[in-house]
């Protein structure tokens, strides 16, 4: 059944957060790709183009075109291949003007990638937080390549991982450069380590634009 524009307004009113975006028009598809494989590394989520960030609905003069461009863009930008819904909600019945919303769910794929050309080889992962997104660091892809799997990954409990496991009992958190630190090793090495503990639903991590940050699972 189509939804009307009750439904946008209804989405707008809770402002852009993670699973919501506004894009006033496709202007720079190559950008709005980033946005789109961050729901799809993420929670899923919602992108509404004809609508501006202040929450202003003005909607798309040629939805169409727009349409054209953002598909191609998904089509030609992002790996592997995106599967999401599209709807056009018109701003009335008497009225041209739409806003497209495209439901993007949280991938079965992870980690999607996004380009800035079609010829360009390889793209960057994105992920979802709070109402941006960011570019996944390292530790975070290699997260979602191992939640790809379907059974849970085994550690072994060395030297490293106990330094790891009572640093976290006293100070609750730490970042990939502390626990490099505290063990004397690389941070590739400290990296795994890491990245192994939360596949082990051991750890959780919790991203950010600087450094990613390291808990008990369940203990932030």
């Amino acid at each position: 059944m189509a939804r009307g524009i009750g439904y946008i307004k209804h989405l707008v009113k809770q402002g852009e957060n993670k699973f919501l975006e506004f894009k006033r028009k496709a202007a720079h598809p190559e950008k709005i790709m980033r946005e789109v494989v961050a729901f799809a590394n993420t929670s899923g989520g919602k992108l509404l183009v004809g609508v501006d960030d202040n929450g202003d609905v003005p909607g798309l003069k040629y939805p169409e075109e727009e349409q054209y461009i953002l598909e191609k863009a998904m089509d030609e930008l992002c790996s592997p291949k995106l599967v999401y819904e599209f709807e056009m909600i018109r701003l009335s019945e008497n009225e041209d003007r739409a806003v497209l919303l495209f439901d993007i769910p949280s991938g079965i794929k992870k980690p999607y990638y996004a380009r800035e050309k079609p010829k360009d080889k390889y793209g960057k992962a994105y992920i979802r937080l709070d109402d941006k997104s960011i570019q996944a660091s390292r530790e975070m892809v290699s997260i979602l390549k191992y939640h790809k799997r379907d059974k849970e990954n085994g550690f072994q409990v060395g030297e490293n991982e106990k330094l790891l496991l009572k640093y976290l009992e006293e100070h609750k958190k730490i970042t990939l450069k502390q626990f490099s630190e505290l063990a004397k090793t690389s941070m590739k090495i400290a990296s795994n380590i890491l990245v192994i503990l939360v596949s082990a639903n051991v750890l959780e991590v919790v991203p950010s634009e600087k450094e990613d940050l390291f808990y008990f699972k369940d203990d932030k």
